[in-house]
């Protein structure tokens, strides 16, 4: 679980985050949603410690992020698996040497040790044998889950999605969606995914955080977001519906 205590984050003077807190369970997935510019993606980038924020606190699992040494937030850090919004493979590594990276960086397993581990994620995202293909020979669907491979290749505790379904037709971003939430679920992961995808909310938000200029809105489950009487929300949800319709 991580809790997000009081929050405030400003860059030159202009408050990106006002007094947000929010809970985030573990073994579910749990959306931050909301418009371009409201601040979802600062808070996700506070919350794994690539900025620092100006007041509050955040607790892994009652270990309090802001107290922490610089030793422990890096011990903390091996904690978290991150899922980019382009997937971020490295396009000179294979297959295997992408979801590989992480345990060379931080473990000190054997080779083969490595390798059982390697090959475990990716049977786990259906990418059972592809160990030798470059990035270049994939499909963005295939990106993604070689990219969630290597998000969970060192059993995180907290796994962070920034927009997964970028970039992807409606029936390959239902396939990442389940999968997410299925690696949620079965290793009792805390999962946080950024998105503005309202798909994704109604398939897979356990509990889903609205955010709107910089402060935390609404906050609900999937069954209850169309009926909040939240006019921000409401006016949202209609926005990136309409916008999906004209696209089509």
């Amino acid at each position: 679980m991580i809790e997000v205590k009081n929050i405030s984050k400003s860059f030159a003077g202009e408050k990106v985050l006002d007094d947000i807190s929010c809970t985030f369970e573990s073994g579910k997935t749990n959306l931050i949603i909301g418009a371009s510019g409201s601040g979802k993606t600062v808070l996700m980038k506070c919350m794994i410690g690539l900025y620092n924020i100006d007041e509050g606190d955040i607790e892994y699992d009652g270990r309090s992020y802001v107290s922490m040494s610089a030793q422990d937030r890096t011990l903390i850090r091996q904690e978290l698996g991150m899922l980019f919004q382009g997937g971020a493979l490295f396009d000179y590594m294979t297959v295997e040497g992408n979801v590989m990276f992480p345990l060379d960086m931080f473990t000190k397993m054997t080779p083969a040790e490595k390798l059982e581990r390697v090959n475990f994620c990716l049977r786990r995202v259906d990418l059972e044998g592809r160990n030798k293909v470059m990035p270049s020979q994939l499909s963005g669907g295939m990106i993604k889950r070689v990219a969630i491979a290597r998000a969970i290749s060192l059993n995180p505790r907290y796994l962070f999605c920034d927009e997964p379904n970028s970039g992807l037709d409606p029936k390959t971003a239902g396939i990442i969606d389940e999968l997410i939430s299925e690696i949620t679920t079965e290793y009792n992961i805390t999962t946080i995914v950024n998105t503005h995808d309202m798909n994704s909310v109604f398939m897979i938000g356990d509990h889903v955080n609205f955010i709107y200029q910089g402060q935390l809105r609404w906050r609900g489950t999937k069954d209850e977001v169309m009926k909040t009487g939240n006019q921000e929300l409401d006016d949202f949800i209609f926005a990136t519906e309409l916008t999906k319709r004209l696209r089509t």
